[in-house]
């Protein structure tokens, strides 16, 4: 019987929550800050990993900024390995009736972290057959979102798409939902240290445009309807790197179950198909994204007991079923520290996830020798976050996590 020994991916988060919104309430009461101060939350946190080793950090978020549905986050940690981590976004930035604008930067210094680098990171590679380097890492993107005039979206404009409830009223893109088309300007590097035999150009950019019709009835927490995307990313030939793009399909559906008794308030099963493919791709490493910027597998969406990027290739396909549950039974409002906080509801979960990568587009050969993943979760929203803790086991090892967002 084989063994599969659980790598903590984020490790064990101890939550140290520091109820800021509180003191900006006090602060404006007294008229010392304006009455439309942004609400501010932040939370601490400490953990352990494989990866990282022993680690601190910090998470905050800032709501109402300028307009009340814009938000800005912001995170960061250091690790006893001397690696450390900045993330910045702002979003929902409303610009006339149908735009909503914004923005996010992500940097990292890695120390002695594992990379599955060419055919490392086939499906038919070996776990082990990875290398363990320094790195430098930065993702940046603009987001420009048109909301078009039609479903629910029809004569509120961009609001329908920040609301977190809505009604769905049919299967009719033109009457229900909220369809959009983003235009993302990006901007990608990742540099490796002392790695024999290997080459890939440093940096990246392109543009990705998403057209996505979200009919669900909620975002945080969805019962019923579905999610259609389609991307297409375009890189231009630049000094170091070749003509490339991708396209990447996603369909999300859910189904509400009912409720199960006075023990299950609500039952849900949400099902994803996510298939992709890189039609520039030719043999010889011509016409290829880099690999931090291409078609992967594993990490916090798919394949979720695998690490993120652990495989990638010209083409993938993944499928993942999601058995969610909300107990009638709730004390988180009543424990110390999420007492501070409002937490409406918890999810229980147990998912599976299949899928694969391959150097060609094939729906036969990606339905070969799929890998998978399976395991449980525990959900929560606060404060209008929904926070995941999730435990997942596949072929090659487990992985447990904490994040934030459902997802799919």
């Amino acid at each position: 019987m084989n063994s599969f020994p659980f790598k903590s991916a984020t490790g064990l988060a101890l939550f140290l929550i520091m109820p800021f919104s509180f003191l900006s309430d006090a602060f404006a009461k007294e008229d010392i800050w304006p009455t439309s101060l942004p609400e501010t939350s932040a939370v601490p946190f400490l953990f352990s990993s494989e990866s990282l080793g022993t680690t601190i950090g910090a998470a905050a978020v800032m709501k109402g900024v300028g307009q009340p549905q814009a938000t800005l986050f912001a995170a960061g940690l250091y690790s006893s390995k001397g690696s450390y981590m900045t993330y910045l976004s702002a979003n929902n930035f409303q610009v006339g009736h149908s735009w909503l604008v914004g923005a996010n930067a992500y940097n990292a210094n890695f120390k002695e972290m594992d990379y599955h680098l060419g055919s490392a990171g086939s499906n038919n590679s070996n776990v082990n057959d990875e290398v363990f380097t320094d790195s430098i890492e930065a993702q940046y993107h603009l987001t420009a979102n048109y909301i078009l005039p039609i479903g629910n979206a029809k004569t509120i404009g961009a609001r329908a798409a920040y609301l977190p409830e809505r009604k769905i009223k049919g299967f009719n893109p033109l009457e229900s939902g909220v369809s959009s088309i983003e235009f993302s300007p990006f901007y990608y590097s990742r540099k490796l240290a002392d790695v024999a035999n290997w080459n890939e150009p440093d940096s990246n950019w392109g543009m990705k445009v998403n057209f996505d019709w979200d009919n669900r009835n909620s975002v945080r927490n969805t019962t019923h309807g579905s999610r259609t995307e389609l991307d297409f990313t375009y890189s231009p030939q630049t000094g170091e790197q070749e003509e490339w793009w991708t396209w990447e399909f996603q369909q999300s559906a859910f189904f509400d179950l009912g409720n199960l008794g006075e023990i299950i308030n609500k039952q849900v099963l949400a099902l994803d198909v996510y298939l992709a493919d890189t039609p520039s791709w030719q043999d010889g490493s011509h016409h290829q994204p880099p690999e931090y910027a291409g078609i992967k597998l594993g990490g916090l969406y798919r394949l979720r007991s695998y690490s993120s990027g652990r495989f990638h290739g010209r083409s993938a396909i993944h499928y993942s079923a999601e058995y969610r549950v909300m107990p009638d039974w709730q004390p988180l409002e009543d424990w110390p520290i999420f007492n501070l906080y409002d937490v409406p509801w918890w999810q229980w979960v147990i998912f599976v996830d299949a899928g694969r990568v391959a150097d060609e587009f094939s729906l036969s050969t990606l339905h070969e020798d799929m890998k998978w993943s399976a395991g449980g979760a525990i959900r929560f929203q606060v404060e209008g976050i929904v926070v995941r803790t999730e435990m997942s086991k596949g072929s090659e090892e487990g992985l447990f996590r904490v994040m934030i967002n459902q997802p799919f």
